[in-house]
């Protein structure tokens, strides 16, 4: 790749979202808005071998892709009555010399990128379609890396965003930032989709790799975009503490031959002690801020288990209380199946059997299937180990990922009988 192809790629990544969300209010039209985005892009790679690239890369994008949204509007005066998308109306119409302003053009245009993240995260889209939708105009991933992202073909993912854009139109779903009072609610749907797709990443559903790094990455960087757009929310901090808490040890949860490693199992000191010291200063600001929100405790959470010393060391009592207040206000199955991960460190694995148990009757978690392997692992630890294998075996039918799947043959062999050694 030479300097050019890669001051693109770097812009691609780094300013795709403000071109974008900037183009959206001459076009009204996300259709034409990415196409005269994209059109911009393509005229980069030669204009910029031509004279050079431009000092501020993004407003140069941005000016370009405007004037080609403008000369399309001009081109065909119906497009607005094809795909509408609801836009605040404009005090002043837009210019064909766009130049925001500011060091990377940033400053004038905070308002168009939420109203572009808003948008893609509105509650009346499905989830699934919320984080296409957000992966495809907020990150400017390709149809076919989305596709492949969620294990189907290219072309039933470009029929999926086609429905979810004509969604937007036929449910006239604004391009706006929420008013004050509804932001909490709007603003919990967006970080939610940002939080999946971290975890859509982290731990991939499928395939031979665990981790995910181009779906992580982006998560990342729209987390922190998010808190650069909306520092007053404490959440936003929360959610941002949380990935990088998460990412900090990414390197280490798999050995040189991808086979997963436990957390105690992992080498603390490859971790990224940045990041962790960025993520618990983050937790410590929205902590004393006011009450906490899921995101906020889920971080304190990470947190606490990236500043141990060593596994030994983890403060799992604090952990549990953690948890406890976290199932209090998100009285989720999931939060409950990971409080009794801690209660077993603190009461031992018998009191946290019973509450999976109780969680398994319950039936909300059929299915998932971290359930069955948190249920073998205790079970194990009881010295229960018939029971444990069939644990471990129905985790391993309900998991298609090659690499936890190794983990949980080993388990079951560790589990097997005559595995445990006998004593001399």
């Amino acid at each position: 790749m030479n300097s050019v192809e890669q001051a693109v790629a770097d812009a691609h990544r780094r300013e795709w979202a403000y071109v974008l969300a900037a183009t959206v209010r001459v076009t009204r039209d996300l259709d034409s808005a990415e196409e005269a985005v994209q059109d911009a892009y393509v005229k980069a790679l030669t204009t910029w071998t031509r004279d050079g690239v431009p000092e501020r890369p993004g407003a140069w994008l941005t000016t370009v892709a405007r004037r080609n949204a403008l000369n399309m509007t001009r081109r065909d005066r119906t497009l607005h009555a094809k795909l509408p998308l609801l836009v605040q109306p404009d005090d002043t119409e837009p210019s064909e010399a766009f130049e925001p302003s500011g060091p990377s053009g940033r400053d004038t245009i905070p308002d168009d990128r939420l109203r572009l993240i808003f948008t893609c995260c509105h509650p009346a889209l499905a989830e699934e379609a919320r984080v296409a939708l957000t992966l495809r105009l907020v990150c400017g991933v390709a149809t076919e890396d989305i596709a492949r992202a969620f294990l189907v073909g290219e072309s039933a993912m470009a029929a999926r965003l086609t429905r979810a854009k004509k969604k937007i139109a036929v449910a006239r779903i604004p391009y706006a930032v929420p008013a004050p009072g509804e932001l909490p609610r709007r603003l919990d749907s967006v970080l939610t989709v940002v939080h999946l797709l971290y975890a859509t990443g982290h731990t991939a559903y499928s395939g031979e790799r665990l981790v995910r790094d181009e779906l992580t990455g982006r998560a990342l960087d729209l987390a922190r975009m998010l808190r650069l757009l909306l520092p007053g929310e404490r959440e936003t901090a929360g959610l941002l503490a949380l990935l990088l808490a998460q990412h900090a040890r990414r390197a280490t949860r798999t050995d040189a031959y991808g086979t997963l490693l436990r957390l105690e199992e992992q080498d603390r000191s490859a971790w990224d002690h940045e990041l962790i010291a960025e993520a618990d200063r983050l937790v410590v600001a929205a902590l004393t801020a006011g009450p906490p929100g899921r995101f906020t405790l889920q971080a304190a959470i990470a947190a606490l288990h990236a500043q141990a010393p060593t596994y030994a060391e983890t403060d799992w009592p604090q952990i549990l209380t953690l948890y406890g207040e976290l199932l209090r206000i998100w009285p989720s199955p999931v939060v409950a199946l990971n409080r009794a991960v801690a209660l077993a460190m603190v009461d031992g694995p018998s009191a946290a059997l019973a509450q999976v148990e109780a969680l398994e009757a319950e039936g909300r978690l059929a299915g998932y299937r971290y359930l069955p392997a948190t249920k073998a692992d205790l079970l194990h630890r009881l010295g229960r180990d018939t029971e444990a294998v069939r644990a471990y075996r129905e985790a391993l039918a309900l998991s298609d990922n090659a690499a936890e799947q190794e983990f949980l043959t080993g388990r079951i062999r560790s589990a097997g009988p005559g595995a445990r050694s006998k004593p001399g």
